[in-house]
Order: C-alpha cells, then structure tokens, then sequence
C-alpha cells in the first residue's frame, strides 16, 4: 500500500467527500438491514394469522381476523419498499460523494502527471517512448480512479454492512449464524485466489496493450515513411501479431474469470442449504420461527456481494498499487535543469564557451570536447560539420535543455546556470532541425508561446514575409487561418521549416539559433531567405548551424566543428585562405549549386 500513500494528500483535500460518503454508506446498510426483520415479522404474522383465522371457522369474527391480517400484510409490505426507497436515495448519495470525489482526484493526478512532464529534461524523454508515457497518464490513472471511487466504496460497504450483519445474526441465533456463514470464508479465500491470476493476467494485458498503443501512434505518425518504403502490409503482420498477442492473453484472463461465477453461486447455495438445514431443526425444536429461516436467507444474499467482493477491492487494490508505483517511478524524476541564482532580467546577447565538454548520459557518447569560442552581442556564428559533430548539441545546451558535462557557458557574464530557466528561453529564438507544427491554424502555429495581446498581425505577417512563407500563405483559401493537420502534414517540408523560421522571428528574440533550418529549401528559396535575415540579423546575435557554407558565409565569424572538437575557425575569406576542411566543404557545393538552380 506504499505507493497509494502518495494519494493521502487528496484524500485530505476531498476530506469532505469522503466523510459524508462513509456517513451515507453506513445509513444505506441500515436501512437495508432494515427490511430482514420486517420480512421475519410478516413471516411470523402470516402463520400466526392464519392459525388464528381457521380456528374461527365459518364464525363473524373470521372476517375481522382477515382485516387485520390483510392491513398487516399491506403495512410490512409497505415497510419493506418504504426500507428500499430510503436505502436506494441513500445509495445515490454516496456515489454523489464517493465517486464524485474519485473523479476530482482522476482530473487532479491526471493534472500533476501532465504538469510534471512538463518540467522533465529532454534526456528524460530520450529514454521513454510516447506511448509508455500516455498509458501512464491514462490507463495507470484509471486503474487508481477504480481504487479511490469503486475500491474505497465497496470496502467501506464491505466493512460496515458485513460488521452488522454478522454481529446482528449471532445475536438472534448464534448456532444458526455459524452454519449460516460458514461457506462464506472459502468464497472470499477463492475468489482472492481467482483475483489473484486476473491481476497476474490483467497486468500482462496492460503491457501488451502499452506496446499496441505505441506501435499505433509510431504507425500514424510515421505514415508517410511507411507508404514511402512500401512497408503497409509488413506493418499490419506486425500489427496483427501484437494484436494476436493480445487476443491470446485475453482469452487467459476469460477463462479465469469463468470460474468467478460458479464459484460464487455454488458456495451461496451451499450457505443456503445450511441456513434451510439447520434453521428446520431449530424451528421443530422451537428456538426460532419460520421468519428467522427467511431472514438469514435475505442476510446470506445480503453478504453475497461484500463477501464476493472483497476479492474484487482486493484486486482493485492491488492495481492500483502496481499503476501508482508506475506512476511514482515519473513523479519521483526531478529534473536536474534547475537554476541556481533564479536571475530574471534582459540579456544583451554575450555568448562564450569555456571548456565545454557534453555526454549524453543515455548512449555515454561524448558530442563536445572541450570546445571554447565567444560571440559578441549583435553579432553572428556559424557552425559548420558534418553530421554527428555536435553541431545541434550546441544548440540545446544554449537553450539549456541539458547542462554541461564540464567546462562554463557564459551568457552576458552570468553563467548560463544561474538564470531562471523560463526566463532565458523566451529571449531566444529557436528554429530545431526538426520542425514540429501543431494541429492549428498557421497564425497560431507562428505565435506559438506568445499571447494575443503581446504580437500585432503586422509583425505575424512580417515575420512571415521574412520567412518567405507569405506568399504561399495567401495562396490557401483561408490564409493564415489554414489549419495545417496533426504536425503540419498539409505543407511541404520547406514550408515548414520556413513556418518555424517564422515562429522564431515573430518573437523578436536577443539570440537567435537556427539548426540547419534551411536544409528542406531550394537554392532559390534559400536565397531569398538568407537576404531577410541579413537584415534579421542586425543588433541580434544569431548562430546559424548548418552544412551549407552559402548560409555560413554570411555570419561574421565561422567554427567548423569534427567529432566535437573545433578544427578551423575564423571569417568566410580567412578559412578559405587556410586551405582546409572549410575550403574544401566549399568547393564541393560551389559545384553542386548550378546543378540544383537547374
């Protein structure tokens, strides 16, 4: 029960819920109790009456012992639905409370799950897959929301209505409520056993139901790969395998639960016949009256339930143990991107390297080696390499989506480790190698981050002209209010590099970072974009990332990078005098250039 502590906390904050749901419960049992001694007491009414009434055969008086027997009949009959009544508005009561409770705190978790992943680092989400997380947010959450409503409801039913009855049975008749009962402790022991395995089975379920999800959401998202290699039919066998998976464990988890049942049934009549058995003997040897037979039997049927189902809150429980376990293992991840100094202020735009060496704590490779460089405010950088040199690491550990293994990075003087976090991010425009579009309008694509209030339509339309999107913007029929589909599928991939480009202009940012933001553009586009940014570019510090020298070129000064480490640096003209790798880089897409304008 460890895990489901840390739930104690809403608990105590629907403390209210939970009070009176206990109060409504305990008031329903009453009255459900309530009805057994009314039904003895017509029992006993019935055989008494009747003796009465054909002994005053064919006398004045039978008629009048037929009145008061049929009025006493229509007053207990009355009795026993006016229990049922009070006993059903009662039970609506207690899920207006007990469940009501179980779905504010199903909303609050799924709430501080959501938020709490909000604050991981991204190496965090290198070492968890999609789906993994979504189950853990909604199937784990439901398996706990059945704990804290359904689980918490039935227990305390169990408890109460269970400690009644019994102690109410032994107090009529002690020796009948021992054989009345004892089938009962085999049911519950075997349906605990039963539940067991369900639990054994429903847990494997879920972990094959986890992979299905992620192999679905990996399928949809990648669709056009997998249309692209002609790779549909091996992706339904894959599918259809895991699916078979499925199928064949469910069908486990249904035989199991096949036995609950019989189970059930055969061990309540074996507590029935006990009750007729046993009660028959005591009502010949008159302790007790037919009405008492009757009683313990509705007491038995009243039992069925809470007995039957402390096996069900059993393996409630114990799933909601195993989910919220999972669900801890999440919560308990703090991240280590934290600030030291919590510095909010304007930066100017300073940047330098000291030392810089980063390993990516998941793989263990080492992207920088000891890399040093420094880029004055208003001033530009371009890092040139080949793919796997470090260039979009550098990039992250500007935005601070990871920390440096060793060595400073220093931004206006202040270690880049002392400003809060939030604070350094919206100053710093980010265009990512990989683009990412939400499913949205092509506005609110390109404010992104920003509040309606705090950008004009003239600098969204601005930022696209800049982007050199706009164009093809006013080509769609609703323009800016285009909705683009799920990671912007409707637009080509340099349309959208050029939307991120756009997102990261309309901000108006003091460092500007594009990753290789031009690789899915033609020459021609390319161009024209780099000739917007010139003027972008002007008393903002940009680094530009790229394996394309004509958009290097334009910066005021060059690194090439290999293997993490810094090999040449210098200007445009200066590196081209070294006669190296920057040179030769050069030459290769000077000749590369007339074949793609043609």
């Amino acid at each position: 029960m460890k895990p489901l502590q840390h739930l104690n906390k809403y608990f105590w904050k629907y403390r209210a819920y939970l009070f009176w749901g206990t109060i409504f419960t305990i008031i329903s049992n009453i009255f459900s109790i309530a009805s057994a001694p009314l039904v003895r007491y017509a029992f006993d009414l019935v055989k008494e009456t009747l003796d009465i009434y054909f002994s005053f055969q064919n006398s004045q008086a039978q008629a009048e012992v037929h009145n008061i027997f049929a009025y006493s009949v229509v007053f207990y009959g009355f009795l026993i639905v006016l229990m049922a009544v009070l006993r059903g508005i009662f039970l609506f009561f207690v899920r207006q409370t007990l469940i009501v409770m179980s779905r504010h705190i199903e909303y609050d978790l799924k709430n501080e799950i959501y938020a709490h992943y909000q604050t991981l680092p991204l190496s965090f989400y290198r070492q968890h897959n999609t789906g993994d997380l979504m189950a853990r947010i909604s199937e784990d959450v439901s398996q706990v929301r059945m704990y804290v409503g359904p689980g918490i409801m039935y227990g305390i039913s169990l408890v109460t209505l269970t400690s009644m009855v019994i102690a109410y049975m032994f107090y009529i008749n002690a020796e009948l409520a021992f054989y009345t009962l004892l089938p009962l402790p085999f049911l519950s022991i075997s349906i605990y056993y039963v539940s067991y395995w369900i639990e054994k089975r429903s847990d494997e379920i879920q972990k094959v139901t986890s992979d299905l999800s992620t192999h679905v959401q990996e399928a949809f998202s990648g669709i056009r790969v997998i249309k692209s290699f002609v790779r549909e039919e091996d992706n339904v066998k894959e599918f259809s395998k895991k699916s078979e998976e499925y199928k064949q464990k469910s069908l486990k988890l249904a035989h199991i639960e096949s036995t609950f049942y019989p189970l059930m049934i055969a061990l309540i009549g074996l507590s029935t016949v006990f009750t007729v058995y046993v009660g028959g003997i005591q009502v010949i040897q008159g302790h007790i009256t037919e009405g008492n037979i009757a009683e313990f039997i509705i007491y038995i049927n009243m039992l069925v339930w809470p007995v039957t189902s402390l096996g069900w809150v059993i393996s409630i429980v114990q799933r909601a143990v195993a989910s919220q376990k999972r669900i801890n293992e999440f919560l308990e991840i703090q991240t280590d991107i934290v600030s030291e100094k919590n510095i909010e202020k304007e930066i100017l735009g300073n940047i330098r390297f000291e030392n810089v060496t980063f390993r990516y704590a998941d793989s263990g490779i080492v992207a920088l080696k000891n890399i040093s460089f420094e880029v004055k405010q208003g001033t530009s950088l371009a890092i040139l390499g080949s793919t796997g040199s470090g260039k979009s690491t550098i990039a992250n550990l500007l935005c601070r989506m990871y920390d440096t293994t060793e060595g400073t990075i220093w931004i206006d003087e202040y270690d880049i480790k002392d400003y809060h976090v939030q604070t350094l991010r919206k100053q710093i425009g980010y265009v990512p190698q990989d683009v990412f579009l939400f499913s949205d309008t092509i506005q609110n694509n390109i404010t992104f981050g920003l509040s309606p209030e705090s950008v004009s339509q003239e600098a969204i339309i601005q930022a696209a002209k800049d982007a050199d999107l706009y164009k093809n913007i006013m080509d769609f029929p609703h323009q800016f209010e285009t909705r683009i589909g799920e990671r912007g599928i409707t637009l080509s991939g340099g349309q959208k590099q050029r939307l991120s480009i756009a997102r990261a202009i309309v901000r108006n940012p003091k460092i500007m970072i594009l990753d290789d933001s031009l690789s899915a553009v033609d020459t021609k586009t390319e161009n024209a974009i780099l000739n917007n940014l010139q003027r972008i570019m002007q008393n903002r510090t940009t680094i530009i990332i790229s394996h394309r020298v004509s958009s290097a070129k334009l910066a005021d000064q060059i690194i090439v990078l290999d293997d993490g480490k810094i090999v040449e640096q210098g200007t445009h003209e200066s590196l081209l005098a070294q006669n190296g790798i920057y040179k030769t880089l050069y030459e290769k897409q000077l000749q590369t250039e007339p074949e793609e304008a043609e």
